[in-house]
């Protein structure tokens, strides 16, 4: 008889490029918590101006209800299967199941400091919602990203006029995020999320041979201190990554977000390419599920699941994230084929 997962099983299998009973299924943000579940993944008590006024039992207690959010949105409860916490007001929302994602996405300006009172209550009630059957994620990435457009041309000169100084940037930036994801994991949290954007549509901002100098050695800095912690690492970046793929992979993560078929990168040949190397994860159309049809949102879906899933090593997401303004049936839409498509 195959043994049935937790969806953290799920995950740590499919990242380390086995095949579980189930495809997991992640985002790096979801955005629209208000309008599945009727609330946002937030709380005024955290704002500055009310955070300093709490007592420690406040504090506690803020924390908790925001973990009982989270529960609620990442887990598979309804608002009454958590005591009608959060209850958002709305019969349909109080009553829809949460998402059942296998990574839960925190993102928290507390959770590098361990002993932060909010950090200790937080974590302690999500584990007494989940226990181990969910992996936590931050952010962790410590690498250049694509500058803004006003800063474009300062950081081309820089390149060009001061490279040593660019390259003692990256490495001060590498070694921060170390520390950082070594505090992080520390702190309770088991995936490492490396969200700087590299690539447009076109390709990535920098040439392939300029990313193996100011960008590769120090993602793979990253990534092999984060794994010798035991953190778990998922590297993203939207756009068109072929041209630095081989040098994505080799800097060591366990897997590759976004795939972006809006940069016209196909899961399947990514897969064919690097499957046995790296898992994959996303690839579901979010141009589609924004102005679409249901058939193109259908085809996209079902497309990631057979081919990303081939043989495991695969984690079911979009190709960036459950944006805000994104029509919530359309993500509904996709969890529902998920849901239809997602047993081995």
């Amino acid at each position: 008889m195959t043994k049935i997962m937790t969806p953290a099983e799920r995950a740590v299998c499919a990242l380390t490029l086995g095949q579980p009973d189930e495809i997991p299924t992640f985002e790096l943000e979801f955005q629209l918590s208000e309008e599945f579940f009727g609330y946002e993944l937030s709380d005024p008590r955290f704002s500055s101006q009310i955070f300093p006024t709490l007592s420690p039992k406040e504090v506690e207690r803020a924390a908790y209800d925001l973990a009982d959010k989270y529960a609620r949105v990442y887990g598979t409860a309804t608002a009454c299967d958590i005591g009608g916490a959060a209850l958002s007001g709305d019969p349909e929302k109080d009553a829809r199941p949460g998402l059942d994602y296998a990574i839960i996405p925190i993102y928290s300006p507390w959770w590098n400091d361990v002993k932060h009172p909010v950090t200790v209550a937080f974590r302690k009630r999500l584990r007494e919602h989940f226990g181990n059957t969910r992996l936590f994620g931050g952010h962790g990435d410590g690498t250049f990203a694509i500058p803004s457009g006003s800063d474009m041309y300062g950081f081309a000169y820089r390149i060009a006029d001061e490279p040593e100084e660019v390259l003692a940037q990256a490495e001060r930036m590498a070694q921060n995020a170390i520390e950082a994801n070594k505090r992080q994991k520390e702190a309770g949290l088991d995936v490492a999320l490396l969200c700087s954007d590299y690539c447009y549509n076109s390709g990535p901002f920098l040439s392939p041979a300029m990313f193996d100098e100011y960008i590769t050695p120090f993602l793979a800095k990253i990534c092999k201190a984060g794994r010798e912690d035991g953190l778990y690492i998922i590297k993203h970046t939207d756009g068109n990554i072929m041209p630095i793929l081989d040098s994505l992979v080799a800097a060591g993560p366990h897997a590759l977000h976004s795939i972006d078929p809006m940069a016209g990168v196909d899961i399947r040949e990514v897969k064919r390419m690097y499957g046995d190397r790296v898992a994959l994860c996303g690839n579901v159309h979010c141009a589609a599920l924004q102005t679409g049809t249901d058939e193109e949102v259908r085809e996209s879906a079902e497309y990631c699941l057979k081919y990303g899933g081939e043989g495991g090593g695969y984690i079911f997401a979009t190709s960036n994230v459950p944006f805000k303004g994104m029509p919530p049936e359309r993500y509904a839409m996709i969890l529902d084929i998920w849901k239809e498509h997602r047993k081995y």
